[in-house]
Formats: C-alpha cells, structure tokens, sequence
C-alpha cells in the first residue's frame, strides 16, 4: 500500500525517507573523537529527526560509512590518528561512499581549513562551536542537493 498525497507531505521536512515499504529517519554520521561534541551534535540531529551514528577515528569513520552508507557526514578535522582531511580525501576516493556529502564541523582557522576541504571535496563548512541555525542549514542544503531537488522544494510520494 502506498502513501496517499495527504500521508507523503512534507516527509522531506520531517527528515524521514522511505525504504520500500518502510519510513526510515535519514542517517548521519558524525565522525569527532570528542564526547562532548557527540553529545551536542546527536542531541541537535535527534531534535530534528535524524538517525545520528558516530565513529571517533579514521578507521572506524570509513567502516561506519561502508556499513550505515548515511545520508551525509559532519567530519571534524582534529582526529587521533590522522587528520580529518585524510579522512575526507579517503571518502571521496572511495566510489561507494564518494557521493555521500560531507560537512566539516571544526574548531580550525576557517579560511585555510575551509578551502582545503571544499579542494578536497567537502560540501559545506560550519565552524565550532557549532550554530544551530548554520548546522541545520547546511544540512538542509546538501540533503536537497543530494536528491537532486532544490532545497525547500517537498516532492509528494505516492
């Protein structure tokens, strides 16, 4: 059974898609090694119906993005163990996960940081501390493009 005009509106607002037969919240991955910015990224993420996942690492953010293939990345650039733009450069390499968006979330001084990731890839760049509305609007923003839409423009599913 399908969704009826009514049912599917607006389903893009509320950051469900659907799978098959199944509405499904869409999944970012958050890959930061610090806790606190896991907490206050997922707190914002799950506030606006997203699925977030997080990895700390570069190794395990390119498994997690093998294994949940998410809707789109906040990377941070400060890693243990690698830099954030290696991270980013792998993703991009990689023909299974290089269509997936990727938004740098760092503390780094924004001009040098934000061309070198936008050269490597990155679609969007928000600084920390992190501004809800910057976030949500990028997020918004890369999602749409993804899609293939407009951003504010809601299809009707039926």
């Amino acid at each position: 059974m399908g969704l009826g005009c009514e049912a599917g509106v607006g389903l893009e607002e509320k950051k469900i898609i659907r799978k098959g037969r199944f509405l499904v919240k869409q999944k970012i991955l958050i890959i930061d090694d610090s806790i606190d910015s896991w907490h206050l990224l997922r707190t914002i993420l799950q506030t606006h119906n997203f699925y977030p996942v997080w990895a700390t690492d570069g190794m395990q953010a390119m498994a997690a993005a093998r294994f949940h293939h998410p809707q789109a990345i906040l990377l941070d650039l400060g890693l243990p163990g690698g830099d954030g733009f290696v991270v980013l450069e792998r993703l991009k390499s990689n023909l299974l996960l290089s269509d997936i968006p990727v938004i740098v979330v760092t503390v780094r001084d924004r001009q040098e940081a934000e061309e070198k990731a936008r050269r490597l890839g990155a679609a969007a760049y928000v600084s920390k501390p992190v501004q809800l509305d910057a976030l949500m609007a990028s997020l918004q923003s890369v999602l749409a493009t993804q899609d293939g839409a407009p951003a504010g423009v809601t299809a009707s599913m039926d």
